[in-house]
């Protein structure tokens, strides 16, 4: 199958030069072709350039479809590298608990947040949850992602992990959009382990690990380590177990205080450490001396109402920053990453160069699909938004409210036409 893109106004994101990702001030710089063509053969992208020069390209041949983009815009499909999107239904009554002044600690040690997910997990079928994330992958895909990492973490327990992981599995087998798997089963400890912390983090580490690992379930591995739930001892020693079955570490960090937790993801090499709140400059020291993308999540700093992570002060320092929508049912409930774009601009002041780097190129990076996703490049991979027409590429981020997606292809496919 070999699709003809042409008359599009502007082609975004182009990136011919091998970067595994964009840093510092270079984020700033975005390269565009104004009037332009592209080729997709097959699942990959094979040529593209301006209008001017589609009549001499020996590939302008045997089209099978094509589409105008007159007016409209072509960029790479967003990766979304940190999403919890497997969950049996919604956590609303909480949110209400919010309104009324209880903080997420508080919410949690009332047996809400990941322990109340938890629970209905154990309690819900394996096709429910199929079912339900599938039709949140549909959605998301519809607002322009083609790559989303999953994590499991509302298990807590050996067989409700092994549960959600299986679900992965199928929506990765099952789906056109590019999945990733993560084993979080250090996100909380469980209710029946409830003051016995030490004792949960061995059930992690000899039982769930080992199966998890066994059954070949997980690509990476993640903890929460932060105040009021693993220390950075705890994190050494599950990412110690985990990194022996091939599990990568990605680690929740310094959402809710100076944890070390980037420090020890940092040890670890770490494809990405995340949230990032409290990050201070022996943070940055740290990320500078590594290959580990800092990912940031507005979404959930938007809906706790939670300080604002130094974005500016990392690229000024000359650190890449991924952005990720944090997908989940309690602390941010919505896989938009149109809207986390938007965010990007307005809550950290990103430009929207800087924001189109870090849902495409280093998001990519972070969940470790950057050599086939996430940049307009010969040879990658065809995951591809044709946006609704649009003034400028700054427009991306300035409208919020509405979805500018107008067709979606995945792997060389176009999924809505």
């Amino acid at each position: 199958m070999k699709l003809l893109i042409n008359n599009i106004k502007e082609l975004v994101q182009i990136i011919d030069d091998n970067r595994l990702y964009t840093s510092g001030k270079d984020m700033s710089e975005l390269k565009t072709i104004e009037n332009a063509y592209l080729i997709v053969y097959g699942e990959k992208i094979a040529a593209y350039g301006p209008m001017a020069n589609l009549q001499n390209e020996a590939l302008n041949s045997n089209i099978d479809k094509v589409i105008d983009a007159k007016g409209k815009m072509v960029f790479p499909a967003f990766a979304d590298s940190h999403t919890h999107l497997v969950y049996d239904g919604s956590r609303e009554v909480e949110y209400i608990d919010k309104i009324k002044g209880l903080s997420y600690e508080e919410i949690a040690a009332r047996g809400g947040g990941i322990l109340n997910s938890a629970k209905r997990i154990a309690e819900a079928s394996e096709e429910s949850l199929y079912q339900q994330s599938l039709k949140r992958i549909n959605d998301i895909i519809s607002m322009g992602t083609g790559a989303v990492e999953i994590k499991s973490g509302y298990g807590l327990s050996v067989e409700s992990e092994l549960k959600m992981l299986r679900v992965i599995k199928r929506l990765k087998e099952e789906t056109p959009i590019t999945i990733r798997s993560t084993f979080l089963g250090a996100h909380a400890v469980a209710s029946d382990y409830r003051g016995r912390q030490s004792d949960y983090v061995d059930l992690v580490v000899n039982e769930m690990i080992p199966k998890v690992g066994e059954q070949k379930l997980a690509d990476y591995v993640d903890v929460f380590c932060d105040k009021g739930f693993f220390t950075v001892d705890e994190t050494d020693r599950i990412l110690n177990a985990a990194t022996k079955y091939g599990m990568i570490p990605k680690i929740h960090a310094n959402e809710l205080d100076y944890s070390g937790g980037i420090q020890v993801g940092v040890k670890y090499n770490a494809l990405s450490v995340d949230h990032l709140e409290f990050t201070g400059d022996e943070e940055i020291k740290a990320l500078l001396a590594s290959k580990t993308m800092p990912t940031l999540l507005p979404g959930a700093a938007f809906f706790l109402g939670m300080v604002h992570a130094p974005v500016r002060n990392m690229i000024s320092a000359g650190l890449p920053v991924a952005l990720a929508s944090d997908f989940n049912p309690g602390s941010s409930p919505s896989g938009n990453m149109q809207l986390i774009a938007a965010m990007g601009s307005v809550m950290f002041k990103m430009l929207s160069q800087e924001v189109i780097h870090s849902t495409t190129i280093n998001s990519a990076y972070a969940m470790g699909v950057n050599k086939e996703l996430g940049s307009i490049t010969v040879g990658k991979r065809a995951n591809l938004i044709i946006t609704k027409e649009m003034p400028t590429y700054h427009y991306w981020t300035y409208s919020y409210g509405d979805n500018k997606v107008d067709i979606m292809i995945l792997n060389g496919v176009v999924i809505n036409d």
